[in-house]
Order: structure tokens, then sequence, then C-alpha cells
């Protein structure tokens, strides 16, 4: 039976409440915080550790990238060998939102540029649409000018989630926060400034939460 130490299922409680409660998994920095590591390289050795035991994957090419594999988890503790189709069966066709037109839907079909085909075990959730990311107000949380953002359609959030929010003429990713009627969109970046919404913004919308993201495919 596959077994973890009390540190590393310490560690992957702390990766699946992220998961739940922002839509990513922590940064290693984040871990080595939130543990008190002295240094970002012993929780990648714990987390190297976890990849072996097949808990989690550590995927290439994306922030955050960590991957719960519960479903390999169980087929260990089991001893059961599970038949999965082929990968080029199991991705997503994801289109790729542009500029938006103020007053007209996210998806609307002149917003798409493209497609991409893409793996769903890289998102903590199924994603409807992946965003390009312009501008850096939400670097801090390693969303970075150019990524490509993975978007949930959903037109609820709760505070601390990172949302996608329609402003006006703009569309723009910010982490939610709402204390009453008031509700606050926070930059992960000092330099850009909160952007505070009251109950008589007409032009304010959620268009999703964001569920994982994407970088160097563009």
């Amino acid at each position: 039976m596959l077994k973890l130490t009390a540190r590393q299922e310490q560690i992957l409680n702390l990766i699946k409440d992220a998961i739940q409660n922002t839509g990513f998994p922590p940064t290693r920095a984040e871990i080595a915080t939130e543990l008190r590591f002295r240094s970002t390289n012993a929780a990648e050795e714990h987390l190297q550790a976890l990849a072996r035991k097949g808990v989690i994957e550590i995927a290439a090419g994306t922030s955050r990238g960590i991957r719960l594999l519960e479903s390999e988890l169980s087929s260990h503790i089991t001893g059961k060998q599970l038949a999965l189709p082929h990968p080029a069966l199991l991705q997503l066709a994801l289109p790729l939102v542009g500029r938006v037109a103020a007053g007209s839907p996210i998806l609307a079909s002149e917003h798409i540029e493209s497609t991409y085909h893409v793996d769903p075990a890289l998102f903590s959730a199924k994603p409807d649409f992946l965003l390009k990311v312009r501008g850096m107000s939400m670097r801090d949380a390693g969303i970075l000018d150019g990524d490509l953002l993975a978007v949930k359609k959903a037109d609820s959030a709760r505070n601390g989630q990172i949302v996608v929010a329609r402003l006006g003429d703009d569309v723009t990713v910010k982490r939610y926060k709402k204390t009453g009627s008031l509700i606050e969109l926070m930059p992960e970046n000092p330099d850009y400034p909160v952007i505070k919404i009251g109950d008589t913004e007409e032009d304010f919308a959620l268009e999703g939460l964001a569920v994982g993201l994407m970088r160097n495919w563009v």
C-alpha cells in the first residue's frame, strides 16, 4: 500500500485547499511560507517525493504546475489497474478569447482568435475558454503578461478567488473581494490600484473564475 509521511499529507492537503479556495495550486514559495521551511528547495523536495509516489504530477510549461492525481492514488491503494482512453481522446478544445467588444458576449464568434487542444488535467476544474493575459497586475500571483488563463464561466465568486470581470469596454483579471455591497477587484502587484465597485456600477459583470494557467504556448 502506498503510504505518505505526515509532512507529505500536510502538503497534499495544502494543495487541495488552495485549489478549492482559489482555483490554483500553491507556489513553492507559498508552501515554504505556510510550513515555515527555510527555502523553496525544501518544498520542491517534498513535491518531487509526492510525484514519485504518484499522488501529484509536476507539469512543465505551466505556472503553479502541480496536478492532483487522486485516481492514480486510489489505483495504487486498491491494487486495481484502471483502463483509460487514449490521451488524445480526452483533450479539451478551448477557444482563445482576444479583444472583447463592449456589450457582446465574451464567447461571441468575433472574439475567438483560435482554438487550443489541451490536457484537462492541467486545470482544477473544466474551463470554458482561454483568455490571453494583458499586463502585469497579477504578477505576484504568478500570472504574467502573455499567459493564457483558463476560465470557467461563472457569474458569482467567493472572496479570494481569481476572476475575469468585465468593466465597460475592458476585461480584467483580479482577485475578488466583497464586503457588504462593496466589491473590490484586487491586483497582485503593488504598482496597480484596487478597483472598487458599488451597487450602482452598471458596466460591471463577472465573466468567470480562473481555473488554471498556461505559459509559452504562444
